[in-house]
């Protein structure tokens, strides 16, 4: 009786995907990530003997190992079938070494996308286990650990404890630094603008917007004495039409996900952190359960920097495209995007692996976050392949007393791609919509009605958010696409950067270790040096480098930096963040600090003036009692809710007893003009009209929350008295407990030497 084959994979979601398709001759099972690592009480690494590495088995993971020892034994084969890039690869290779399987008995396979033909054709060519993808797993890992296990003390000793360092996310914190500081630094300038109102000489012939460009060449106006200049003419003279340009603009589809583009799109459309995208993502990517169908694997492998399409992706997204929205709808032949250099390539672009299988189809069997993130891969991939959007533009150009204007009018011709997909943008501003243009001729005299100007002012650049940051990095080479999501989760973990709405900024504790890493270690902040290093990884995943050279020479210059530093620096004091929130009891600005359920504010006259109050974030809208401001805080339970700004007001005839789980939007009731309020929750929430007078209200009853019980409602909890805790509260990731944490708690949590400091 031959023996069953054993299919090693890292989680049990990918292990019931997997045993499905390849029926009773396998047994399919789990490591559970790693099984062994370097040890987390030192560092692990005898850099004095070729940087020999000290691996141990995961504490806690014994049962799993023995388990896996055992299969592994009782097997004709065993195949490793980790994740298809240098960490599944770096995986691999430990099972192998812990679980002693012999070479002829290893096989190594990859899945790009866990379908049954994909699944079975990996199976049916195994290769080796690829020891360049290992070394450059193993290069990283070590120089990150050095970068984190020996700089980390130093912080901990000259700033404070529980600080990190680390090759990575000291990079990107500088650039959020450095942004901070161009923003602070910035100067505005002052510039003007002139909008005239024309209209046909003709009546009722059409009137029309047109701004100011210039002369021949375009004209900034810096000052209003320029900008009356330019009115005094043109009000003393006629106005014509000095030129009219209709064409067909083309706008082209975006290309198809890479891990970056996945991560920013999903922070700008859904508001999707990068690691609740990758999270949503495995589980897009490891597996399903659809009814009818079983477990489904439903997108490529999400690790990818490449834009690179199969044949038979393509050849389906035609078939799909036409059936679906006709031959107009296909360009004529595949789009084929070209990967920028650098970049891996090792896999295809992120897509569905069937694009059959339509978000409407699957929605009942997905999760809300699966079912949107599932919906914005399918849209992008399949726009990805469709014909380009057509708009009608036109163009004219008006003069007056040898001044020009323009008028531009843009209308869609032919939707194309963007019948399934637009582009997010970073910058959310509206753009002004204009009126379709009357039909002029060059060389008509036009009337001008009335013109006003305006005065601007350039504004700073944006702060970075968790899109724009990603962008950053990866523009400039730093980290690879499974840092990108870690390396942000990390910098705003320790408090270097905190995230207002979406923007990141600074705190004085990321502006301290900052100023110190670029002192003290020039190289580590450096962004060339940190993306050829990036680089040098790469070649040592080709055979090109050797990975303990890369370390030496690294290694080398970083221990003079270290014990330079080690002997320069003083204790450095960070200065507290100040609020502009005035102590109620004493009267001080309070300051920002820290403790187990995260930032609050405190009076920086501790333990004199003991008082500790949450953050509260101001929302849009006016309270619908008393219009007061409407204010996000924080219950002691640690559920978010939202008060009147009067709830705490002294003067009894003024105090304000509102307050509700439900979120205030900007849109206001059409009917009654109060601020309507939506559901809280992830995902869209359609909003409504709280106000009982009004013919949109929608009783508490019929907005999705339990009934709340008269014993348990207490709104000096932050429980509003007639509604449940929402239910998506219940399941949020690390929601912190309460912000009534009080200074004796603001300490930061110890953490042991050996905590891993780097993604």
């Amino acid at each position: 009786m031959a023996k069953t084959n054993l299919v090693i994979v890292e989680s049990p979601a990918k292990a019931k995907t997997i045993g499905k398709y390849l029926g009773p001759g396998y047994q399919v099972k789990a490591s559970m990530g790693h099984v062994r690592d370097l040890p987390k009480s030192k560092l692990g690494v005898d850099v004095a003997h070729g940087f020999t590495l000290d691996y141990q088995p995961i504490k806690g993971k014994e049962e799993v190992i023995d388990d896996l020892q055992k299969a592994a034994k009782k097997s004709g084969k065993v195949f490793l079938a980790t994740d298809p890039d240098r960490e599944g690869e770096a995986i691999s290779w430990h099972l192998k070494e812990l679980l002693e399987i012999p070479d002829d008995k290893t096989y190594r396979v990859t899945f790009n996308e866990i379908t049954k033909k994909v699944v079975n054709d990996a199976i049916a060519a195994p290769r080796a286990i690829d020891k360049n993808l290992v070394n450059a797993q193993q290069a990283r890992r070590v120089l990150d650990r050095i970068v984190g296990y020996q700089i980390s003390p130093l912080l901990w000793k000259k700033i404070r404890r529980g600080l990190s360092a680390g090759r990575v996310q000291s990079v990107a914190t500088r650039l959020v630094a450095e942004r901070e500081a161009e923003i602070k630094a910035f100067t505005p300038q002052e510039y003007w603008s002139i909008q005239v109102d024309l209209a046909r000489i003709a009546p009722n012939m059409g009137r029309f917007q047109a701004a100011f460009y210039g002369r021949e060449k375009k004209l900034e106006l810096h000052s209003e004495e320029e900008v009356d200049q330019v009115l005094s003419a043109v009000q003393a003279a006629p106005f014509a039409v000095a030129g009219v340009k209709r064409q067909d603009k083309q706008r082209n589809p975006a290309p198809p996900f890479t891990t970056s583009t996945l991560q920013q799109e999903a922070s700008r459309k859904l508001n999707m952190t990068p690691r609740r995208t990758m999270s949503i993502a495995q589980q897009l990517y490891e597996g399903v359960d659809v009814e009818g169908e079983g477990t489904i694997g439903l997108i490529t492998y999400m690790r990818t920097d490449s834009l690179r399409l199969s044949d038979e992706a393509t050849a389906a997204a035609r078939q799909f495209i036409q059936s679906r929205y006709g031959q107009s709808y296909y360009p004529g032949k595949p789009r084929i995007y070209k990967t920028k250099s650098g970049a891996q390539d090792a896999h295809e672009a992120i897509r569905p692996s069937d694009v059959n299988l339509t978000p409407e189809q699957l929605k009942k069997d997905l999760t809300s976050e699966q079912f949107r993130l599932y919906k914005l891969i399918w849209s992008r991939f399949l726009a990805c392949q469709m014909a380009s959007a057509v708009y009608d533009s036109v163009s004219i150009d008006v003069e007056s007393a040898g001044y020009h204007f323009r008028a531009n009018h843009s209308a869609l011709k032919f939707a194309g791609y963007t019948a399934v997909y637009v582009e997010g943008k970073d910058e959310e501003d509206e753009e002004v919509k204009q009126s379709p243009l009357p039909d002029l001729k060059e060389g008509e005299a036009v009337r001008l009605e009335s013109s006003r100007k305006d005065q601007h002012f350039t504004q700073p650049p944006a702060r970075y958010s968790e899109a724009t940051l990603i962008k950053a990095l990866e523009e400039k080479g730093i980290g690879r696409p499974s840092t990108y999501a870690p390396t942000i989760s990390t910098i705003l973990d320790r408090e270097y950067v905190v995230k207002e709405g979406k923007n990141l900024r600074t705190t004085p504790l990321g502006e301290v270790v900052n100023n110190l890493m670029k002192d003290k270690f020039p190289d580590i902040v450096d962004t060339a040096f940190t993306a050829r290093m990036e680089e040098r990884l790469d070649e040592v995943e080709e055979g090109k480098e050797n990975w303990t050279d890369i370390l030496a020479h690294f290694y080398g210059g970083f221990e003079k930096e270290l014990q330079g530093a080690e002997q320069d620096l003083e204790r450095i004091k960070v200065p507290d963040e100040v609020s502009d929130v005035i102590c109620p009891l004493c009267g001080r600005n309070l300051v920002f600090k820290s403790g187990r359920f995260g930032r609050f504010l405190a009076c920086p006259g501790w333990p004199d003036c003991p008082h500790t109050q949450p953050i509260v974030i101001e929302m849009p809208g006016k309270c619908p009692q008393c219009g007061g401001r409407i204010l996000k805080k924080t219950s002691k339970r640690g559920y978010a809710y939202y008060g009147c700004e009067n709830n705490s007001n002294k003067d009894e005839s003024k105090k304000c007893g509102f307050m509700t789980w439900d979120v205030p939007v900007k849109e206001t009731c059409p009917e009654c003009g109060q601020t309507l309020f939506k559901k809280s929750g992830r995902g869209f929430k359609k909003p409504f009209c709280v106000n009982p007078a009004c013919a949109n209200f929608l009783p508490e009853d019929q907005r999705g929350y339990k009934k709340k019980t008269a014993e348990n409602a207490n709104p000096e909890e932050g429980v509003p008295p007639a509604q449940e805790k929402p239910a998506a509260k219940k399941t949020a990731a690390k929601k912190p407990a309460a912000k009534k944490t009080t200074t004796k708690k603001a300490a930061p949590k110890k953490k042991s030497a050996g905590e891993k400091t780097e993604p």
